[in-house]
């Protein structure tokens, strides 16, 4: 048996398919530590989760689109989190004593800290954005500032040079919680990467959500533009809401945002902060998104089929293969109207393709084995003697 550190940012789709795994591992009869907050972990990990606390630096959100956002991710949060946590990660590494790291692509802070022990560690990405590089193709100047900013985080530390690799892909490893169309091309993926799909597991049920609400007669709609986009969306969901107002005779819509963002009294449309996404999906229809990983991922490992609005990072790649895929429409999140969103969703609902699209891709998705899958690599992965320096 082997013990396993796992480090995260703290972001809800970032953790959910890493604590699937973390669960897997630990039904196998393996030990495994979380660093990170408490707070935030122990609602996402269970009860039974072992965690080394390290406190929780506030996201400060992004507001910006585009290449700013890219700026704003890096210089404002990534590499912020592995100044504040690197010192915690290495306490827990002392205290554990792990035979391997499972690391986050953006959580750099347990990479450095991997080679100052001299430990194997295995990334995950649990976001399409690094996967095939695509400013390294499209922008590589971009690319070139993002690869500054790790060698900056590295020299931070105090390690003299440059870091050996680039710090989003071990090279013990990466696993990838996508396959299919959403992984893009293999081309441009490099060569250790294992494709494991979505990593899913039951969660924390709501016992809030009125079920009852949900009438079996008519079909369902989910509008969900995730946790860190709620604050942009407002006017997106004024035109979600023009788009559902004439639709009561034939849909229910779940729209997931905070209280009072959306202005609509129609006797068909909920409005909820969170709702139970896994539990609902057997339910649904279609699905409204911003192209986030995770809902695209779970949407079509149900043959749910999307209309996807991106707003950022990877949700454009995501979006494109969607579409390419036939299995939903992307929109523009700043400019589809409601008369035009209320078309796309339609034609989703009324023509089969769109499923039957979406149950091919959710099948390619699922046969990667998931959280499964992903404990599998993990529990083979050589330890420490065995890996070259």
């Amino acid at each position: 048996m082997k013990r396993f550190l796992f480090l995260s940012l703290p972001l809800f789709g970032h953790v959910h398919p890493m604590a699937a795994v973390a669960a897997a591992l630990t039904r196998r009869g393996h030990e495994v530590l979380w660093a990170g907050s408490e707070s935030f972990l122990r609602p996402l990990a269970g009860a039974e989760a072992r965690i080394h606390p390290i406190p929780l630096r506030a996201h400060r959100g992004q507001a910006e689109r585009g290449l700013d956002a890219t700026r704003s991710r890096w210089e404002g949060y990534i590499v912020p989190h592995a100044k504040v946590t690197r010192k915690g990660v290495e306490a827990a590494i002392a205290a554990f004593r792990p035979d391997v790291l499972v690391v986050d692509q953006h959580a750099i802070a347990g990479a450095i800290a991997a080679h100052a022990h001299g430990l194997p560690w295995v990334s995950v990405a649990p976001t399409t954005m690094e996967l095939t590089r695509p400013f390294r193709r499209g922008l590589p100047r971009v690319e070139d500032w993002i690869l500054g900013q790790i060698a900056a985080a590295w020299t931070a530390t105090g390690r003299p040079g440059e870091p050996p690799h680039d710090l989003r892909f071990s090279p013990h490893g990466t696993i990838a919680f996508t396959a299919g169309a959403l992984a893009g091309d293999p081309a441009h993926r490099p060569s250790n990467v294992e494709l494991v799909g979505p990593a899913l597991a039951a969660r924390a049920p709501d016992p809030d959500f009125p079920d009852d609400w949900l009438d079996p007669g008519r079909r369902h709609v989910l509008v969900t533009v995730g946790t860190l986009s709620m604050d942009l969306a407002k006017d997106f969901y004024r035109r979600v809401a023009e788009a559902l107002a004439p639709l009561g005779d034939r849909l229910q819509a779940i729209v997931v945002a905070p209280d009072g963002s959306l202005e609509t009294t129609a006797g068909h449309v909920l409005v909820r902060r969170r709702v139970p996404v896994l539990d609902l999906l057997p339910r649904l229809h279609a699905v409204v998104s911003h192209g986030g990983l995770n809902t695209v991922s779970e949407a079509l490992v149900h043959g749910v089929p999307l209309v996807v609005a991106p707003i950022k990072g990877d949700q454009a790649l995501n979006a494109e293969a969607v579409r390419s895929a036939g299995a939903g429409v992307r929109v523009s999140f700043d400019h589809i109207r409601p008369e035009a969103l209320r078309e796309h969703l339609l034609r989703l609902l009324d023509e089969p393709a769109f499923a039957a699209a979406a149950r091919a891709e959710g099948d390619r998705l699922l046969a990667g084995g998931g959280a499964g899958a992903a404990a599998d690599i993990l529990a083979a992965h050589p330890t420490i003697e065995a890996v070259s320096p």
